[in-house]
């Protein structure tokens, strides 16, 4: 079978001033490159500001997992599906992490014949996003240091500095480290450690930005350690905010990419849903959303996380309004979900389909919560049986919904064509009516109930008496309007990873709370979730070279 990656290398590519020209752009817009790829430029972002906007349509999945769902590739199917019916569409997605991509999870372009191009290159270092943000995370972490080194004159203490560094691989014996050792030339020993460069703080303040003033704002109000007296020391106290500011003035701005069918896509910022908001950069959906007539996004794993995030965190932050909603499921998916082993996947189990359905019906109902239509995309794989099909339909149907087989992956746009019409006439109707899921007063503690109990249908959340203090704390210095991003497993709606389907009744462990003073948010670290994930057994990087052509093998 032909790889995605042979589909990709194969792909006849047109000059991305073309491809910004189907948007109105004239060449001076962008800032190319290479042939293929271009950052939209400063004027051109402050000359779209204050046009009319188009309609945002947002893609979402049931939980992932291993038999795959294709939330990505649905997304581009459904931006080419859209211009294939005559609209004027874009898509926007994040861009890919070096760590799923040399780990398990592979690259974040789509799949088949619904990608995005240039495939390599953006699974890869692409136009130096990430480098960008790890350089200036990093940075701020040294300059803690050496202000600690020549006298501290912020008294900040060194049991409390809470800004760790950050590398854009999994490493798990990073997580935990003592830095400083070798005498007093190296400075003070100290307890720290990494996270994965897609939960960085400075990553959110990027993602959530509307301009240079507003992120150099953001990272100055970062939280970096807290002196003796438990006052907080920010980023602008060490007058790191401008230093990195110029780090990221490139990496703020959009990257203009195609699919496979010549879509124009936007492809910008990178949080993982699971730890971090999950969703691409609000300048690239703003400039998308003023350039096309329908524009395709989508929020990082499973609905409850990715999708609850881009509503009560991005939606609100940003005063977007979405007109509907495409929930991914496959009938391999829902077979998991419903008891079956990855290894017997291809034996027709409409039993198991059914039962599986639970997990797709229960974040049909949460998304409906949030005021906005639903529509489901069933992601076709050629083991399919009708039967099973049908009792997709069938369950779909009692929740009040349309279900849609697509056919994208194989066929690109043709294979998407019923979605696209109905997302579009549904975009059309006006019927939204957005609302995020609590409202900005609630107490900080009554928010990550209020995600837990409504979205993940906990009985309880538990939490040391120290979160509870510390959250109070955090309203007493004035932070208790900000949204609450929760950070769990992706597999499950619990904080377990092997309860599949709907669980309801658990437990929710609250075992951590961190301020992001500058991105606007606090997030929950629950039950055993990592913010530097580690490598399995056998990593993809193990299949990942060069042929004797000099061309990237393993890649996917």
């Amino acid at each position: 079978m032909t790889s995605d990656l042979d589909i990709a290398r194969a792909a006849k590519k047109r000059p991305i001033q073309e491809i910004g020209a189907r948007l109105g752009l004239e060449a001076e817009d962008l800032i190319p490159y290479g042939h293929d790829k271009a950052k939209l430029s400063t004027e051109t972002l402050t000359r779209l500001e204050g046009r009319a906007t188009g309609r945002l349509i947002l893609v979402t999945a049931i939980n992932p997992t291993p038999a795959g769902e294709g939330k990505t590739t649905t997304t581009v199917g459904l931006g080419d599906g859209l211009q294939a019916i005559g609209k004027k569409a874009a898509i926007c997605i994040r861009e890919a992490s070096l760590g799923p991509n040399f780990g398990m999870k592979g690259g974040a372009a789509g799949g088949g014949f619904a990608q995005v191009v240039p495939m390599e290159s953006m699974n890869l270092h692409f136009t130096g996003d990430f480098h960008a943000i790890t350089a200036a995370h990093n940075l701020l972490a040294a300059m803690i240091d050496n202000h600690i080194h020549w006298g501290n004159a912020l008294d900040i203490d060194l049991r409390r500095v809470v800004w760790r560094r950050v590398l854009d691989v999994n490493d798990r014996a990073l997580r935990d480290v003592v830095t400083g050792l070798g005498g007093p030339q190296n400075g003070f020993p100290r307890q720290g450690g990494f996270d994965i460069t897609v939960a960085s703080e400075i990553m959110a303040c990027l993602c959530l930005a509307e301009s240079l003033e507003d992120l150099q704002a953001r990272l100055g109000a970062m939280i970096v350690a807290y002196r003796s007296d438990r006052s907080p020391v920010l980023a602008r106290d060490l007058q790191a905010d401008g230093a990195m500011t110029v780090l990221l003035k490139d990496a703020l701005l959009p990257n203009l990419v195609q699919t496979l069918e010549h879509t124009p896509a936007f492809v910008h910022g990178g949080p993982f849903a699971n730890i971090a908001h999950g969703c691409n950069s609000v300048i690239a959906t703003r400039a998308a959303l003023r350039l096309a007539d329908y524009v395709v996004t989508e929020a990082g794993f499973g609905a409850d996380l990715g999708a609850e995030k881009f509503f009560d965190i991005k939606c609100r932050k940003a005063g977007l309004h979405p007109d509907c909603v495409v929930l991914v499921a496959t009938v391999r998916a829902l077979k998991m979900n419903g008891g079956v082993a990855r290894a017997d996947l291809g034996a027709e189990d409409v039993a198991a389909v059914t039962a599986g359905c639970a997990n797709l019906g229960r974040h049909i109902e949460n998304l409906k919560g949030f005021g906005v239509p639903v529509v489901v995309a069933i992601n076709h794989f050629a083991g399919d049986t009708e039967a099973e099909l049908a009792a997709v339909r069938d369950f779909v149907a009692t929740q009040g919904a349309e279900a849609f087989l697509c056919r994208h992956w194989a066929e690109g746009s043709a294979g998407i064509t019923a979605l696209a019409e109905r997302v579009a006439q549904i975009a059309d109707s006006g019927t939204a009516s957005f609302a995020p899921l609590y409202p900005d007063d609630l107490p900080l503690w009554d928010k990550i109930e209020t995600v837990a109990r409504r979205i993940y249908r906990a009985a309880e959340v538990q939490a040391d008496p120290k979160i509870h203090a510390q959250l109070k704390e955090w309203e007493a210095q004035g932070h208790g309007a900000l949204p609450v991003c929760m950070a769990k497993t992706q597999y499950s709606f619990s904080t377990d990873p092997t309860k599949l389907g709907a669980p309801e009744g658990h437990v929710v462990p609250v075992r951590e709370v961190r301020l992001s003073a500058g991105a606007g948010f606090v997030v929950a670290i629950c039950g055993d979730i990592m913010t530097m994930p580690g490598l399995p057994r056998v990593p993809a990087a193990n299949s990942i070279g060069l042929n004797s052509a000099g061309e990237i093998e393993g890649l996917f």
